[in-house]
């Protein structure tokens, strides 16, 4: 019987590692590689080897240890196609449709631009869980950097389609900062109310916010409810465009 293990572990000053695990076949990745140091730290606690590196797009604290963790292990590197030429030592280049495996475990490529031109995100169905780099935050998304924003909600829109149970791993501990801005524009939901609260006690405890559950940022995430008229009453937007509404969150999240 396999079980895909995950280990979370804190890089950088606010980045998240994860390590996947196939306990079957004993392979490993890595979901990109934001602190090689921390990384070989966490594979040494574990006791497992680096065979794969899985890259969701071409940031320095997403990619800035491939070449590094390649040289050391030999692990091959999966990266977005659309972003081949700026992912360090890429061996095999994904997009919309594709699968990864690892082990027996399937995970499925989706191309999530917005937050940068090529970024992918990677959905394994049986263990519910997604590894979405910088595309969704607890309580937020990805700033636009080189997308747009009908690119942006598009690419959450194929996040939005996952089950509610579906285990959401992001990239970077962002959740209180978050939750100022998602009370500005929603005050009056109910379900966010009670979840900052939470929030509070946990990050005062130094506890993660994540992985966070696609139920939860259905009903709490403002950048997944343009449709709320809380919120749009908030942006002054109401009766208008879920897209419309999503831009002119993510302009008011960046003058936060």
């Amino acid at each position: 019987m396999s079980t895909l293990e995950i280990h979370q572990f804190p890089c950088l000053d606010d980045n998240y590692g994860y390590l996947i695990h196939d306990t079957a076949s004993g392979l490993t990745a890595t979901i990109d590689t934001p602190e090689v140091d921390a990384i070989n730290a966490a594979l040494k606690e574990k006791n497992w080897s680096l065979d794969f590196i899985f890259n969701t797009h071409h940031h320095h604290d997403h990619a800035g240890g491939n070449l590094e963790l390649k040289a050391q292990t030999q692990c091959e590197i999966i990266g977005p196609a659309a972003d081949i030429d700026r992912i360090p030592g890429i061996d095999r280049a994904v997009g919309e449709g594709d699968t990864v495996m690892l082990g027996n475990w399937v995970f499925q490529v989706h191309d999530t631009p917005g937050h940068t031109r090529g970024h992918i995100v990677f959905h394994c169905a049986e263990a519910a869980v997604g590894f979405v780099g910088d595309t969704l935050f607890a309580l937020g998304c990805g700033r636009l950097f080189e997308g747009t924003p009908e690119q942006m909600w598009h690419s959450l829109q194929k996040l939005l389609s996952w089950p509610d149970q579906t285990l959401i791993y992001c990239a970077h501990e962002y959740t209180e900062a978050n939750a100022r801005f998602a009370l500005s524009v929603e005050p009056e939901n109910a379900d966010l109310v009670a979840r900052v609260d939470e929030i509070r006690i946990a990050r005062a405890q130094d506890i993660p916010t994540v992985p966070t559950s696609m139920a939860l940022e259905k009903r709490t995430n403002p950048f997944l409810r343009p449709h709320s008229s809380n919120l749009q009453e908030t942006v002054n937007l109401v009766g208008q465009s879920d897209v419309e509404v999503f831009a002119r969150t993510r302009e008011l999240k960046d003058n936060f």
